[in-house]
């Protein structure tokens, strides 16, 4: 009697990968990676009428203290500006990518004072390796530390004192980084690396940040426009800190060696924030983590409804999908950078490290 030859035994690499595959094709049989071209453009109109509605309100107010919660809704507005330019880049507006790159140019640079071409370099690296140690740039050792792999020396006196404590001090940090986010754009449009259409990039920002500050300071005294900017760059860094920190940190960390496959690189260093419409709106779709890594073209509106085949899919291939409250996501954070802090005092005893290379 002759054998039946059975089919080889996929590695899991190879079945992830299949897994990945059916999954983008019910995606796209749902109708999920159609482009919404209404939604996108009622945003865009919405937000520049807003915008036009609080410079109309900073030039009748005058020299009023009532200006700071003026400074305080266009933190948020601005916010919104670049949950709007965010998309862009991700192609999710447009099918052509020059119309992308045109959208981006304008609301990141023009509307917002932020270099697309800066953005879009840093925010490419993070997406093709979230979490892997010295590949994702969002994990960089810096002010704060969140991991010790890189750390050759422990941090002692009162640099190792705020560090042990870096959890608490998160959040209050994350005020300066509007202004961080501002520099770190004019230092690479002004810089000599390569930038993708850097005269456009200079004009934009030098149009929008000369304008601001000349409306500002017309406009206030001087002690009040300083006053404005702060709570303006303050809120607004706050804001954008808070919508992208529960996304990956405090997830798992991947090794600078480690090898895998794309659905569980992108579902497993990812973690979703539940919630309904306010949430969405509120976080520009970023609560819903796991679907834009996995989809990063993927229009915003379709990324809830895209959701229920993630998980499944998910279950199916035994990959743990993560999902909490924002409020238990922020605890989490705290507690964990908290830990790679104490951890820091003396990275060669330290818990943390000797889990990431158990890892490889």
């Amino acid at each position: 009697m002759a054998t039946l030859a059975l089919p080889p035994i996929p590695a899991p690499r190879e079945r992830q990968t299949s897994a990945y595959a059916a999954l983008s094709q019910r995606v796209q049989d749902a109708g999920l990676m159609r482009r919404r071209h209404g939604y996108y453009w009622t945003w865009f109109i919405g937000l520049t009428a807003a915008l036009g509605g609080l410079g109309a309100a900073v030039v009748l107010l005058g020299a009023s203290w009532w200006q700071l919660l003026v400074a305080a809704g266009l933190a948020v507005v601005l916010g919104q500006v670049m949950f709007l330019g965010h998309d862009a880049a991700h192609r999710q507006i447009f099918a052509s990518g020059r119309w992308n790159d045109w959208a981006s140019l304008v609301i990141a640079n023009l509307y917002a004072g932020m270099s697309y071409g800066w953005w879009q370099h840093k925010h490419s690296r993070h997406h093709a390796k979230p979490n892997q140690i010295g590949a994702d740039p969002d994990i960089a050792t810096d002010t704060i530390i969140f991991h010790t792999e890189d750390i050759k020396t422990p941090r002692v006196g009162l640099r190792g004192w705020l560090t042990a404590r870096q959890g608490w001090l998160f959040f209050p940090l994350l005020l300066l980084e509007g202004l961080n986010l501002h520099v770190s754009g004019i230092k690479t449009i002004f810089g000599r690396g390569t930038v993708k259409r850097r005269p456009v990039e200079i004009a934009f920002v030098t149009l929008r940040i000369g304008g601001y500050l000349a409306l500002v300071f017309w406009f206030m005294p001087v002690g009040l426009a300083f006053a404005f900017l702060g709570v303006q760059l303050g809120l607004f860094g706050l804001y954008m800190g808070a919508v992208f920190a529960p996304n990956h940190k405090g997830m798992p960390l991947v090794p600078k060696d480690s090898r895998i496959d794309f659905m569980s690189r992108q579902v497993l260093m990812s973690r979703n924030i539940s919630g309904g419409p306010v949430t969405d709106v509120a976080m520009g779709g970023l609560n819903h983590q796991i679907e834009h890594h996995l989809f990063p073209s993927m229009p915003r509106p379709h990324l809830r409804r895209a959701r229920p085949l993630v998980r499944e899919a998910c279950a199916e291939q035994g990959i743990p999908y993560t999902e909490t409250t924002a409020v238990r996501s922020y605890g989490i954070v705290v507690r964990y950078l908290n830990e790679v802090g104490v951890a820091a005092r003396d990275p060669f005893q330290c818990p943390v490290t000797q889990e990431l290379r158990s890892a490889r």
